[in-house]
């Protein structure tokens, strides 16, 4: 199955609201996580997100070249080619782009979009993040306005945050000296959010509520998932049900299942999935270069063996092992067995 079309993406978003789960985006930095995260979601019969960050694009175009969205477009490229292989639907996604990187990285991306549509041609990605949470928020809703506009044109989602993520994950990152009230985002907050974008297309929005960025020990994190819930309500008190927004949960890795369940209730139909597949696909690699020491090296003058410190022979195990991991994403967040695949 190609990725999803514009069209497509919009009903996975509104099925996952309806039905009350949300899609795990897993972040992507190579053809070997790309095909972990498509083995994942086809595995669990799950529809997802796959998502890029700049970090990502520089490091998938190669130590030289160091091109971010060179990097990007080649992943993305990929993505379409090998998620034909799979029985899922499969969305992507920049992920947390700075305002001061976005006149080089989104624009030249959206861009590619527009050129790929004028050859009638599906969009290279569906969504893309616009991380303005650094600013103001009357400084943020502006850069939005002007970002979802771009993206509404041609069918893009923009996913917008206000509120500050803690800790740091691939440049994106909380200050130690931020203030504990900029954690949480507030129901006044999210109806400024609402009352400046709704009618400029559609987005999605990461509210913060104390949830952070990488991986801590339990009951280091403490989320307020009820700020979700209050916000959202804030929205529909008073501009009714349908304008319930689609919100986005950063810093999944691990939460607690309670609470990412929780959160799933009030909206939530994204959630940003980073550090636990990083872990789970380096996990045996260094159990296998561990366990078959002598065999990986050159020791004393020997020649090891070429099977063991062949790529290929850990590679395997750390796809199959974050494949796993995204399975288990799939039945945290009940996306698990809800493809859309072949309904739309």
């Amino acid at each position: 199955m190609p990725i999803a079309t514009p069209e497509q993406f919009a009903q996975m978003l509104d099925a996952a609201q309806e039905g009350g789960y949300a899609y795990p985006a897993i972040n992507c930095t190579s053809i070997l996580t790309l095909n972990a995260a498509l083995k994942g979601f086809h595995e669990s019969g799950s529809d997802g997100m796959i998502q890029f960050s700049t970090g990502a694009g520089s490091f998938a175009s190669g130590l030289t070249a160091k091109d971010s969205v060179a990097g990007c477009v080649v992943l993305a490229e990929a993505a379409h080619r090998l998620a034909e292989q799979y029985d899922c639907l499969v969305a992507l996604n920049t992920d947390h782009c700075q305002p001061d990187k976005a006149e080089g990285f989104l624009k030249p991306l959206i861009e590619e979009t527009a050129r790929r549509r004028d050859r009638g041609e599906n969009n290279l990605f569906q969504n893309h993040m616009l991380d303005a949470s650094v600013l103001s928020l009357e400084e943020n809703i502006a850069i939005s306005k002007e970002y979802l506009a771009l993206c509404a044109k041609h069918e893009i989602v923009l996913e917008v945050e206000a509120g500050v993520v803690g800790g740091e994950e691939d440049g994106a990152a909380g200050s130690a000296d931020t203030p504990a009230e900029k954690l949480y985002t507030t129901p006044q907050d999210m109806l400024a959010v609402y009352e400046a974008l709704h009618d400029l297309g559609r987005f999605t929005f990461a509210a913060t509520f104390g949830n952070v960025h990488g991986h801590y020990k339990p009951g280091t994190v403490q989320l307020r998932p009820h700020i979700l819930r209050d916000g959202q309500q804030a929205v529909i008190d008073k501009y009714g049900e349908e304008a319930e927004m689609d919100l986005v949960f950063h810093g999944g890795s691990g939460s607690r299942l309670e609470e990412i369940r929780e959160t799933l209730g009030y909206g939530v139909v994204k959630m940003n999935v980073d550090t636990d597949t990083q872990y789970a696909f380096t996990r045996p690699i260094v159990d296998h270069l561990f366990s078959n020491y002598q065999s990986a090296l050159k020791i004393d003058g020997e020649v090891g063996d070429k099977k063991i410190y062949d790529p290929r022979s850990y590679l395997k195990k750390a796809e199959q092992s974050m494949s796993e991991r995204v399975a288990v994403a799939c039945s945290d967040l009940l996306s698990e067995g809800q493809s859309l695949h072949g309904q739309i």
